[in-house]
């Protein structure tokens, strides 16, 4: 199994917006990335604390790293990631409110 994980740090009161922009909308069918072969789920964290910067993490599993790299060079991805470059004019902009975005990929050995 291949895992991938992506921790954003963000100003306090902010995670909800990470939040809304990777949850499930009401009546939402399977995304895309659902839809794919070797996907496995995905799931949304969110760091408890009282106050401070908050801390919101997305574990993606897959099948296999092969799975994830064909869903990285899959069409739906790229024109993705081209609207998004077409909608700011290149590269979106960091929201001010994250101060960190980190991610890591894993391979799990047991």
């Amino acid at each position: 199994m291949f895992v991938q994980i992506r921790k954003w740090t963000v100003t306090e009161g902010n995670s909800d917006k990470i939040l809304d922009r990777f949850k499930k909308k009401p009546g939402q069918g399977p995304s895309l990335i659902e839809q794919r072969e070797g996907f496995i789920s995905r799931e949304l964290l969110v760091k408890n604390v009282r106050r401070g910067e908050e801390e919101v993490l997305m574990i993606i599993r897959w099948e296999s790293e092969e799975a994830w790299k064909a869903w990285e060079k899959s069409p739906e991805h790229i024109a993705g990631h081209k609207e998004q470059i077409k909608e700011h004019g290149g590269k979106p902009p960091k929201p001010e409110f994250v101060i960190n975005m980190e991610h890591g990929n894993y391979t799990v050995v047991e």
